[in-house]
């Protein structure tokens, strides 16, 4: 992301909420078990679908897995548009985009790391991942690995002073 362009959409005179909060929450707080996040595709027939998913902020990009049988999967493979919402200890945060498949093995290695380093025992195999468990929304192994191709986001701080933002990235 080159340019952040900031859109305060606080209607009470708080000031706008740095990119720079979220992106620490993201880092710090999304692979948390306790943090509720959900995916947003569209389906064939124009209308959204939502499915809780797990995920992890990765080398400053969202990552998750789905099973290629999934209909959030197929969704994706037809149209990459979709959004991730969070609900984070001091803000709610949507993030917009498109979502593409990873398929480079290191890469695919490194995510596995990251997954096994929250607690998710996630080993590659060929350009999937394979687990002993998943979430129940994530079908049957192997599952295919997602990078959030970030376009926005906006976020609703839930803690005082308040605020509201809309971030656009180029």
């Amino acid at each position: 992301m080159t340019t952040i362009e900031t859109r305060n959409l606080d209607q009470y005179g708080n000031a706008p909420l740095p990119w720079s909060q979220a992106k620490t929450l993201l880092e710090t707080e999304s692979e948390a078990a306790t943090v509720a996040r959900f995916l947003t595709t569209v389906g064939p027939d124009g209308r959204p679908h939502s499915t809780g998913i797990g995920s992890i902020w990765f080398e400053d990009g969202l990552v998750f897995v789905s099973g290629p049988g999934t209909r959030k999967s197929r969704n994706l493979a037809a149209n990459p548009a979709c959004t991730v919402s969070y609900r984070l200890r001091s803000m709610d945060l949507v993030l917009e985009g498109d979502a593409g498949r990873v398929t480079d093995e290191s890469t695919l290695d490194r995510i596995a790391a990251a997954y096994r380093a929250v607690g998710w025992p996630a080993e590659r195999e060929g350009e999937a991942f394979t687990a002993p468990y998943t979430a129940p929304s994530g079908g049957p192994p192997p599952w295919y690995v997602y990078r959030l191709s970030l376009h926005a986001a906006h976020a609703v701080s839930t803690v005082e002073p308040g605020g509201a933002t809309r971030w656009t990235f180029d």
